[in-house]
């Protein structure tokens, strides 16, 4: 397909041109993308890249009319130029890689425990659900006293409130969010 094809085919329709663009060419794209970062890029870098080409392609050849009579060397470049400034930032990145040993690895063993992060990660969603059940004003003065640290003189001020105020509604918002807790089975 020539350029001058793809040129008449933006004409009637973007999309279906974008489409015979990359079904024309998307091989000799991939091959260049591939060439140049198998050495140091994963297949998501080689696809990211691969999706960069297009879209620089698509918006260049929507504009400029002097890419149209040479379409398949104004790829290659774009390819080539894509993959190799890809290529640099990747090298880059893997030359500030620090490799340690297997041995030095066995110091950074934690108590991590995937089990306790997950009943953890739910009692907070079940918490946060609850808060959010009591409405306003009270689930902001929760959420900012115990989740935030903040103070009630503090909170007084977002929620335009006194101090002494806050500390009221959220003593009987924490008697509220008791009973919904223990009502949905939780009463540590």
């Amino acid at each position: 397909m020539t350029g001058s094809e793809l040129r008449e085919l933006l004409g009637r329709s973007p999309a279906e041109c974008h489409r015979a663009l990359m079904q024309e060419y998307g091989k000799y794209v991939y091959s260049i993308i591939f060439n140049k970062l198998r050495s140091c890029g994963t297949q998501e870098d080689i696809e990211e890249c691969f999706s960069d080409v297009f879209a620089d392609i698509f918006i260049k050849f929507e504009y400029d009319e002097k890419y149209v009579n040479d379409i398949k060397g104004y790829i290659g470049t774009v390819a080539k130029r894509t993959a190799i400034d890809r290529y640099r930032r990747l090298s880059a990145e893997r030359a500030h890689a620090a490799f340690t040993d297997e041995e030095d690895m066995t110091e950074l063993v934690s108590d991590f425990s995937v089990d306790e992060r997950v009943d953890s990660s739910e009692l907070r969603r079940i918490l946060l659900r609850n808060i959010k059940e009591l409405g306003e004003p009270d689930s902001t003065i929760l959420i900012q006293k115990f989740y935030y640290n903040r103070r009630s003189s503090d909170i007084a001020k977002t929620v335009s409130m006194t101090a002494s105020s806050v500390r009221s509604r959220c003593t009987r918002a924490m008697d509220k969010l008791r009973i919904k807790l223990a009502e949905a089975g939780i009463t540590r």
